[in-house]
Formats: structure tokens, C-alpha cells, sequence
């Protein structure tokens, strides 16, 4: 291996890579075929194949191996090296079948003097033996495959009727034989379900090695055909061949011979090597790609690692295009990967991207810049926002948000209740819910966010209704108008890109701010729980044995009643003589009711009196049950069981299926647990109040102007509210592709809070954990993928449908009061115990957390743990402990109306951590702040810039040179002249 320059193998691949194809080479299924003795016939055996990974056939012979990395020792590659070197290499064949393919090979080894003349007829025999394939099935068939059966496939005896016929007629038509059995054959791979794993526009690459007693040296071959051709039965599914390697030798190494078939077929199906050898020239260019595979290549000591071992396909396969980029070539063969060897970063210790929110938080500096680039970017995406949502996986995602949506809705709508004397209610709640979220979910620019009351609003609702009430004010009238100067306020953050700001918002800010929103969800579902052992607590005290003793009755409200009653003294004749309505005379206490007895005035006595059924427990089943089965439905879809198809299914439908399971146990059970209560008639919760409130009227004018002021926190509170969900649900890790809209998204926020306003309905926002869990429900997989590779996630359903559909039915829940007054509380305290800890995944905050608690030998490998000491990072994980502990205190606290101002707070602690730790260590934990020293910034980006351009003029020239260089070189090697580079 050179130390000084680039190789010869590097130099070659950069000149067979560099060349520009716009179509990119089809993917190689690879099947490896071994030369086995049935009785006295010879015949060829599937063995092995490759997708992408390794599947061979089992010594039982019955059935495929599960995927796994192919392990190759280095002496096969090294042989294969040479067997490629020696033996015939023909590139761009012209063949059509396989006999001729077979007859011009062996011409050639005749003609170039490796294979005697007398040995043609029994290669050729050997080489045109039938293929049988591993097609069969065991007769006892797995439920998972009798599921996988289509609808649509011939039946057996169809099947067997088409065979023998087409036997039929290969029998009289002599000539025709072949192409009846190709025929047969082709359509027998039709219905051969692995094809589904395999893509459309996939050829075949075939290796067949074998053993033979009448050969004393190999008989080795390498063919490309120049267009790619379904050679009769060779393969096992209906692919087309491009590529052949045969290898057959003399006998006593089968074991070598079959290895060296493993390393081409697994060469074959790497990325950068399958490209090599659609684009090769020569043998000289099989042989550098196979140089370059030796580079990258790492071994496993023999003593450290048992070869019997399957290694699993990992999660996560790193893509090739850094391989194939001339960049890597030009490092090839070189010192720790860097040219040169001056020591730079190695591929795992690459810089994290730069911390970068995109073109939509560009500052324009024209009158609603921001908003017109927002419109102009969403409205050709509108018409697939709607027909993009016609999948089976929305039905999932809108009776999981809904479910999320009406509890929210009580839940906040009862609290604004009791907050503000009913002016605002369950109703209220729900009408503005449905409303809001229609629109904003109709015209915004991402649809995705699920708008929601919040606490913070709540705390502001509060406050406001104390101090009208304290101070003679109009509630309904002073509201109105804080929510217009709200409206206005949000139409000037919107015309003067204002949205900008969110750029300042690295990971700090967004994980500190959704790690609280989380935990706010996650304490309220459990305090909610808890408070079902309050009201309906366990009997701690009860006996068995003393059953008999427990009682409870009804006693008379007093003496003279009771005796009275007992016909002890004789009844009055003036009015005491009747109570409530009722004469006493014909009332038996002993035999009423609990209600009755405490309607008409009388007293329960005795230790069974306050006994409550155990609901407390009951309660507790249906809400960690709930919780516990979603969890492990929505992982069901990586479990073992069950067809690919039916475990997604169960997946997308996991939280419907645990609330409709624990539904029916309740009403199995039939315990009165506490139901949920929805509004049955369609009138303002307070009575006296209209659903239109009047601007002018009842407050001084002085009014008006002064709720500019609270109006003011308030828009801090929907902008900062509003602006992080946005930044969370447009993350890049969801790959969303039809942009954001952030300006778009706050007018429609400003223009609801007027709307609302008017009509006497709660204010919305963006609500955090909801839509992390609607962008979670509507995440896509990749359906077609190799056996063994993990599916790919492609992005989210992007569309508009969803949301719509959720808050149209939280607006009819008024009608369907019947069926929901069955669900369980419990039940929707674990679907918001879900949503809580669903929306904790992924937060690489949380993963620091825990890693207080683990040994380092035990710690995940993240990658910032390779990079920043770990002291570092638990110092930085104490900040955003201690900034979460303050933003809990003061949203726990009458102060948290400072709620927003407090968020604000976090950019001025997250630019303060500058000053503690190196940027080094903040682009690995958190991001780098952008506009840092802009000026520094600008001068670099203009070196950057420069340099760019410069390596682009000097890329040029050096490409020119590197033809005439190559170009040299190759003439060299043709004329068997031993050179060295120049450095």
C-alpha cells in the first residue's frame, strides 16, 4: 500500500466513477449455484443468494436461513483476485441463451490456449445441466405463510394441469422443447412471493462453482452481457441476467471453490462494486474494485470471534455515495483516511451539520415577505394535502388524535369553568376547538400542528376574570378586546418576518421547552389517576371474618320523628306532621335508599355507610393497561409474528385497539368507573351570556387602549408557543418535502384569536405533545426492502385530511354523547400517559438523563459521547435540569403569566453557555448559534467561498490531468512496464 499519493486502484475508479450517467445502475439480485451429483445425473443446486444481504440454503435443505451478513475469510477474496486475473473476462457479450453464451466462452479459453480442445463437449455438458431451485415448501405451513398467500394465485391444480400440458407439448414439438419449458418455467417464478422483496428494474447476477474429476486446473469465467437476457431456468425468480461468473475445478476443493463463489456474489451486490462492473472496461478495472473492497475490508481475528456466527443486518446500513464520491478515492489506500496523512477527522468524527432552520426563517425585508414566500410555497402542494390523506393509516392517526382532542377539550374546558364562572365552558371548549382546528388545519401553512388550549392561557384566563371581577370590569367585553390587540399584534410579527428569531432557538431551547410539555401531560394523567384513589378509596379496614357485623341504615332525621313513626306518641295535627311534602306516617326509614334517606332528612349509621366498590383499582387496570397495551402493539410491528402487512396494521391501530379492549372490560366488569362527559345541547355553559359579545357597551373607553398591555404578554405567549412546536413538528428528522409556513401559520393563529374572541370561546395554540404524536402516527415505512434490511423511514404523510376530519368530529361530539358516554376516564388518562412519554423519544435530552444512572461500560455509543468528555455532558444536561425545575416552579405558580417570558430567558442562558463550553463540544450536544461574530462568520464564508472556487478551477484542470495521468498509466500496464506514481 502507497503512503505518498493515490494509489493506482483509486486513480482508475475515480476515472470509471467520475464519468456522469444520469441513469443510475439497476439493483443486482445474485444467486450461487453448486454442482451436485442426484444419483447418476448432474445437476445445479441453489446454494445461497443475495439481495442485499446473505440467505443460504440450510442442511436440511427445506427451507432459506435467516438474512445476515456475509462473512468472507481474506484468502477467498485474494483467490478470487487471482482467478479474475487468470481466467477469461468477456465484457458486453451478445448473447441470448445460455448454450451460446456457454459455446462463446469456451471458444474463447480454446482460442487463448487455457482449455484443451477435447474438453469442450464436457464442460459444455456440465455447464447446461438443469438448475433446481429452492421453491420447495415444507407440507406443514406456518400461519404467517398461509397468510402471505394471494388471492390471485393459480390453484394447484391449474398449476399442475398448465405443467403437464406444456410436458405435452415440449414432447411433440421437438424443437419448441426449450422454449415451452422456459415458458413453463417463467411463469412458475411469477408466483414466487419473494419477488416482492426484490425491485422492479432489478437484473441478475449468476454464480455457479463446482467440482469436476476431468479438469486439472480451473476453468474460470467472468461475462457481462451488453444487455441483460432470462436465461431459461438459471434463476429463481423472473429476473433478467447481466452478469456470470463460473468457476469449476478439479475435485478435492469444493469447500475453496465455494467460498470464492460467496466473495463474488457478495462483491457483487455491494454498492460500489456492482458499479464498477456495469462500468468496467477491462479486467484491469475489476481488479482495482476489488482493491478498493480489500481497503475497506475489516477483519476479525480467528480467536476472537466464532465464523459459525450469523452477524444480524444492522438497523441502519451507511449509504455507499461516500465511497463512490471522488473525494473518499482520492483518500484511498492513504494513512488514517485523510490525505497525506495529516491526521483530520476520520468518518465517525465528522463535525455535525450546522444548526440550520432553512430558507423559510430567511429574513426578507419587504412588507410580508415572509408570508407571500410562505403562500407561494404551499399552494401547489394543496391539492395533494387533500388526496394523500385517503389511506387506511389516516383512519388510525384521526381516532387516536381525536380521542386526544375531546379529552383535552373537557379537561381544559372544565377548569376554564370553575376559572371564570362558567363564561367559558365544556362547550365553549368544544365549539372552539372544532372551529379553530378546522380552519387552521384547512388554510395554514403546516397542517400537521394540532391546535390546542394550553395551561399558560389558562393561568391567563384566571387572573384576568379576578381582576375584572375585582375591579367592576366586563369580562366577556375587556377579552374581546385583548384578543384584538392580540390579533393586530401577530399581523406585525408577521409583516415584518418576525418569525426570525426562532433561528436563535437551537436544541437547548426546543428539548427544554417539550421535555416540560411532556412531563406536564405525563404528571396530569398520573395525577388524574391518583385522584380516583382519593374519591374512591381502597377499604384498607375491611374483615372478612366480621362480614356479618358491617351495616349501614337510615335513621330518622330526629327522636320525636322516629318515635312517631314507631307509633310510640300519636301524630301532631298541625303542620310537622308532614316533611318534605311527604307524611312521615308513610315513610319506612329502615327501607330507603342512600339517596332517599339523605333526600328526606335522615341520618346513615353504621361501618359500611361510607363503603365505596373497589373503582380505585378498577380504575388503575384501565388506565395502565391502556397504556401498557398501546406500547406494545405500536412495537408489535418489529416483532416475529404475523406477516409484514398485519403488524403494521396492528401497529397504525394500536391505540384504537387497547381503548376499545379496556372499554369492553369495564363493561364486562361493569363497575361504575368515572365516565366521560360530553355536552348534549348545543347553548352557552353560563346562561345569560349569547354566543356573539358586543365590542362597546360596558366597560370605559379607557379600556379599549389599556388591553394593549395584557394583549401584549399574551401574543408573547401564542408567538413563542406557536413558533417551537412549528420548529419541533418541521424538524429535519421527520423529512417532511412540502415545506413549512411559519408566518402563514401565526396569521391564521391571529386571525382565530379575533375570531374567538367575538364568539366567547377559549384562545388556541400549538399544541406540543399532540402534534408530536400526530406526525408519529402518520410516519411511513419503506414497504419493499430487501430480506433481512430493516424499513427505511421515508418521511410523514403529509396532508390536510387528518386534522381536518379530528376537529369536524369534536365538533359533532355533541351528537354522539350516546357512544362516548361510555369511555372511561381512566382509559384517556392513559392514552395522555402515552402521548407523554411517546413524545420523550428521540429527545436527546432524556437520553442524557438516563445516563446518570448507567455505568460507561454500559452507556450507548451515541456519538457525542465519542467527542465530548462526559463530565461536559453532564454538566450541560444539569443546566437544562435546573431551567426545566424553574420553567415547572413558575408554570406551577400564580407566576406563570411570566411563563413566555421565562422561554425567552432559555435563549439568554443557552448564548450565556458560550462563555462555559468550547464550540466544539455545542455542535456535538447541542448547535452552534448562528450570526456568531458575523463577521469572522462572513470573512470565513467568503474564504469558503473562494476556496470553493478555486478547488472547483483547480478540480477542473486536475481532472484533465488525471485523464492524460490514467491514460499514461494504463498504457504502461498494457505494455507490462512497472511505474510509480509520481507523488
Amino acid at each position: 500500500m502507497e503512503t505518498h499519493g493515490v494509489s493506482p486502484a483509486a486513480e482508475r475508479l475515480r476515472y470509471i466513477l467520475g464519468e456522469d450517467d444520469d441513469m443510475p445502475n439497476p439493483t443486482l439480485f445474485t444467486e450461487m449455484d453448486t454442482l451436485q451429483q442426484d444419483g447418476d445425473e448432474l445437476e445445479w443446486k441453489e446454494s445461497a443468494r443475495w439481495v442485499k444481504f446473505e440467505e443460504k440454503v440450510e442442511d436440511g435443505g427445506e427451507r432459506w436461513s435467516k438474512p445476515h451478513v456475509s462473512t468472507l475469510s481474506l484468502h477467498s477474496l485474494f483467490e478470487l483476485r487471482t482467478c479474475l486475473q487468470t481466467g477469461t473476462v468477456v465484457l458486453d457479450l451478445e448473447g441470448y441463451s445460455l448454450p451460446q453464451i456457454v459455446d462463446e466462452i469456451i471458444e474463447r479459453q480454446i482460442d487463448e490456449g487455457m482449455l484443451s480442445p477435447d474438453l469442450r463437449e464436457k464442460i459444455s455438458f456440465v455447464l447446461l445441466r438443469k438448475h433446481r431451485h429452492q421453491t420447495k415448501k415444507p407440507i406443514h405451513r406456518s400461519l404467517a405463510d398461509m397468510g402471505k398467500a394471494s388471492g390471485g394465485a393459480r390453484s394447484p391444480g391449474a398449476a399442475a394441469a398448465f405443467n403437464r400440458s406444456t410436458e405435452d407439448l415440449r414432447m411433440k414439438s421437438g424443437g419448441y422443447g426449450r422454449l415451452r419449458e422456459s415458458l413453463s418455467h417463467h411463469l412458475s417464478r411469477l408466483r414466487n412471493k419473494f419477488m416482492k422483496k426484490i425491485p422492479r428494474d432489478a437484473e441478475a447476477s449468476n454464480v455457479l462453482v463446482g467440482e469436476v474429476d476431468f479438469l486439472d486446473k480451473p476453468f474460470v469465467a467472468f461475462v457481462r452481457l451488453a444487455q441483460a437476457t432470462t436465461l431459461g431456468g438459471l434463476t429463481e425468480v423472473p429476473v433478467p441476467t447481466r452478469f456470470l461468473f463460473i468457476l469449476l475445478g478439479p475435485t478435492g476443493k469444493a469447500k475453496s471453490y465455494n467460498q470464492i463463489g460467496r466473495a463474488i456474489a457478495t462483491l457483487m451486490v455491494d454498492d460500489l462494486f456492482s458499479d464498477v462492473a456495469y462500468k468496467a472496461r477491462d479486467r484491469e478495472d475489476l481488479i482495482a474494485g476489488i482493491d478498493e473492497f480489500l481497503d475497506e475490508v475489516i477483519v476479525l481475528p480467528p480467536g476472537e470471534w466464532d465464523p459459525k456466527i450469523r452477524i444480524e443486518p444492522p438497523k441502519k446500513v451507511p449509504t455507499a455515495d461516500k465511497r463512490k464520491s471522488v473525494h473518499s478515492l482520492n483518500e484511498l489506500g492513504q494513512p488514517n483516511g485523510t490525505a497525506g496523512g495529516s491526521g483530520g477527522h476520520a468518518e465517525d468524527e465528522e463535525m455535525p451539520v450546522a444548526h440550520e432552520l432553512g430558507e423559510e426563517l430567511a429574513h426578507t425585508g419587504r412588507f410580508c415577505g415572509g408570508l407571500f414566500l410562505d403562500m407561494k410555497r404551499k399552494l401547489p402542494w394543496f391539492p395533494s394535502d387533500f388526496y394523500e390523506g385517503f389511506h387506511i393509516q389516516s383512519i388510525s392517526a384521526v381516532l387516536f388524535i381525536y380521542l386526544g382532542c375531546i379529552t383535552n377539550a373537557i379537561t381544559f374546558g372544565g377548569l376554564l369553568g370553575d376559572a371564570t364562572d362558567n363564561y367559558q365552558g365544556v362547550m365553549e371548549s368544544f365549539l372552539g376547538t372544532a372551529l379553530s382546528g378546522t380552519v387552521f388545519c384547512m388554510f395554514s401553512g403546516q397542517p400537521l400542528i394540532i391546535l390546542s388550549s394550553t395551561g399558560p392561557i389558562l393561568i391567563f384566563e384566571k387572573l384576568l376574570f379576578e381582576f375584572s371581577k375585582n375591579n367592576g370590569i366586563d369580562y366577556m367585553e375587556l377579552r374581546l378586546w385583548i384578543g384584538i390587540h392580540s390579533c393586530i399584534q401577530c399581523f406585525l410579527l408577521v409583516a415584518t418576518d418576525a418569525s426570525y428569531i426562532i433561528k436563535y432557538m437551537t436544541r437547548f431551547t426546543e428539548e427544554g421547552f417539550s421535555s416540560l410539555i411532556s412531563f406536564i401531560f405525563i404528571s396530569d394523567a398520573i395525577k388524574k389517576m391518583m385522584g380516583s384513589f382519593k374519591y374512591y378509596p381502597i377499604n384498607t379496614d375491611f374483615k372478612p371474618d366480621y362480614v356479618t357485623a358491617y351495616k349501614c341504615e337510615c335513621l330518622a332525621p330526629d327522636p320525636m320523628a322516629s318515635m312517631i313513626f314507631n307509633g310510640l306518641v300519636p301524630v301532631p295535627t298541625d303542620n310537622t306532621s308532614s316533611l318534605f311534602g311527604l307524611n312521615i306516617t308513610d315513610l319506612d326509614w329502615s327501607q330507603l335508599s342512600k339517596k332517599e334517606c339523605v333526600k328526606y332528612g335522615g341520618s346513615l349509621v353504621g361501618n359500611t355507610c361510607k363503603y365505596v366498590p373497589d373503582l380505585a383499582l378498577m380504575s388503575f387496570i384501565l388506565f395502565f393497561g391502556t397504556y401498557s397495551m398501546t406500547v406494545s402493539l405500536k412495537k408489535f410491528k418489529f416483532s416475529r409474528y404475523f406477516p409484514t402487512k398485519l403488524r403494521k396494521l396492528i401497529s397504525d391501530f394500536s391505540i384504537f385497539m387497547a381503548i376499545m379492549t379496556f372499554v369492553g372490560l369495564d363493561r364486562l366488569i361493569g363497575l361504575k368507573t368515572p365516565k366521560l362527559i360530553v355536552p348534549t345541547e348545543f347553548k352557552p355553559t353560563r346562561p345569560d351570556r349569547g354566543w356573539i359579545v358586543l365590542p362597546f357597551g360596558k366597560n370605559p373607553w379607557w379600556v379599549y387602549l389599556a388591553s394593549f398591555v395584557p394583549a401584549l404578554l399574551v401574543t408573547i405567549l401564542i408567538f413563542m408557543d406557536q413558533q417551537i412546536s412549528a420548529v419541533i413538528v418541521n424538524r429535519k428528522e421527520n423529512k417532511l418535502r412540502k415545506g413549512c409556513g411559519y408566518h402563514l401559520d401565526l396569521f391564521w393563529v391571529g386571525v382565530l384569536m379575533a375570531v374567538c374572541s367575538f364568539l366567547g370561546l377559549p384562545w388556541y395554540v400549538a399544541a406540543t405533545v399532540i402534534s408530536i404524536a400526530h406526525i408519529d402516527s402518520l410516519k411511513m415505512e419503506s414497504e419493499s426492502s430487501a430480506p433481512g434490511e430493516q424499513p427505511q423511514f421515508l418521511g410523514v404523510r403529509e396532508q390536510r385530511l387528518t386534522g381536518i376530519l379530528v376537529f369536524v368530529l369534536t365538533g359533532v361530539s355533541i351528537f354522539l354523547a350516546p357512544v362516548l358516554q361510555f369511555i372511561p376516564m381512566p382509559v384517556l388518562y392513559g392514552v395522555f400517559l402515552y402521548m407523554g412519554v411517546a413524545s420523550l423519544s428521540g429527545i436527546q435530552f432524556w437520553e442524557r438523563i438516563k445516563l446518570y444512572m448507567m455505568p460507561s461500560k454500559y452507556q450507548p455509543d451515541f456519538p457525542f459521547l465519542r467527542h465530548v468528555p462526559l463530565r461536559r455532558v453532564h454538566l450541560f444536561t444539569l443546566v437544562q435540569i435546573i431551567c426545566l425545575a424553574v420553567l415547572w416552579v413558575l408554570k406551577s405558580t400564580v407566576l406563570a403569566i411570566l411563563f413566555p417570558v421565562m422561554i425567552l430567558g432559555l435563549l439568554v442562558v443557552r448564548k450565556m453557555l458560550d462563555m462555559v463550553f468550547s464550540q466544539h463540544d455545542l455542535a456535538w450536544i447541542d448547535d452552534i448559534l448562528p450570526g456568531k461574530d458575523k463577521k469572522k462568520d462572513k470573512k470565513k464564508k467568503g474564504d469558503k467561498d473562494d476556496t470553493k472556487k478555486k478547488d472547483k478551477k483547480k478540480g477542473r484542470a486536475d481532472d484533465s490531468k488525471d485523464k492524460v495521468r490514467n491514460v499514461k498509466i494504463y498504457c504502461h500496464q498494457l505494455a507490462g512496464l512497472e511505474q510509480k506514481k509520481p507523488g
